[in-house]
């Protein structure tokens, strides 16, 4: 498809919209839990242990994506599990996004010894391998919710301020930022209100990709046994256990690893989406 001047649109409405839906679809799936899940998530029956999702031959009422070894049905672990996924996607993110991007800023536009010292640390930080960075943290902090998000934010920080940095370079170089000092206007001034909105698209697309990123990384934490208790349901727990029996019970491993693929996917697709959707200079 292509615009007045000839030139390619990317058809981002569909891809807004359907990666909007699968992510609106966890969030209600999260919110109402305990009102929508058919079972208990935690609640064993050792005589039901790897039983087929609904279509198959021989299967329980009430049981749709079926059950795992200890009899637990995966579809009510699934949507528990969604929940911490969810609550580190969110707030690693954020967290990630305010740290990473306010250093990133404020080295790309002032420039000089704020620049130096803050490129300098990201360069260091960058140095460590970041999944095995995650693991020792977590070791050293012990498992639970918060220990994730930290690992998380102390990790990811440095994708902020290096892109960010040079998305405030380039827009600092433009005519407009020169026209606002002329008119008087402080730096910081200028940098709030002139460099800010149109690095803001930009941000929004790494947030999102960042809250993917996030949910990865507490799936890598649950399958080594590293996130929250093992009781509790999360995705790559999940994924773990599948692994193991996924020749007598492969619904155990496909489901959540389907619905992990799906959100990471979608919170990729959201973040481009919306990038092209507000970026000033595509607009």
């Amino acid at each position: 498809m292509r615009d007045a001047r000839g030139e390619v649109r990317r058809p981002i409405g569909l891809r807004l919209w359907l990666s909007g839906g699968w992510l609106t679809l966890l969030v209600l799936g999260a919110l109402l839990a305990p009102w929508v899940a058919p079972k208990d998530p935690l609640m064993q029956d050792l005589f039901l242990g790897r039983m087929p999702p609904f279509w198959v031959a021989g299967t329980e009422p009430g049981y749709w994506l079926g059950t795992d070894s200890l009899g637990r049905d995966v579809l009510s672990r699934i949507l528990y599990g969604t929940r911490l996924a969810l609550i580190v996607a969110l707030v690693a993110g954020t967290l990630t996004c305010l740290i990473g991007a306010t250093l990133g800023l404020i080295a790309g536009y002032y420039r000089g010894w704020p620049d130096r010292i803050i490129s300098r640390f990201v360069d260091i930080w960058m140095a460590f391998p970041p999944v095995l960075f995650a693991i020792l943290l977590i070791a050293v902090l012990g498992p639970g919710l918060v220990s994730i998000i930290i690992a998380i934010v102390v990790i990811d920080w440095t994708r902020f301020a290096r892109v960010v940095r040079a998305e405030a370079m380039s827009q600092g170089a433009m005519d407009y930022v020169a026209s606002a000092q002329v008119a008087g206007r402080t730096r910081f001034g200028t940098m709030l209100t002139e460099i800010l909105p149109n690095v803001l698209p930009t941000i929004v697309a790494l947030l999102t990709l960042e809250m993917g990123i996030a949910v990865i990384v507490e799936a890598i934490l649950s399958f080594v046994n590293l996130s929250i208790s093992t009781d509790s349901p999360t995705w790559g727990g999940m994924i773990a256990e599948g692994r193991t029996s996924v020749h007598q019970a492969w619904w155990v491993l496909v489901f959540p690893l389907i619905t992990l693929f799906l959100t990471v996917l979608s919170f990729s697709q959201l973040g481009e989406g919306l990038k092209d959707r507000f970026d000033p200079v595509l607009r």
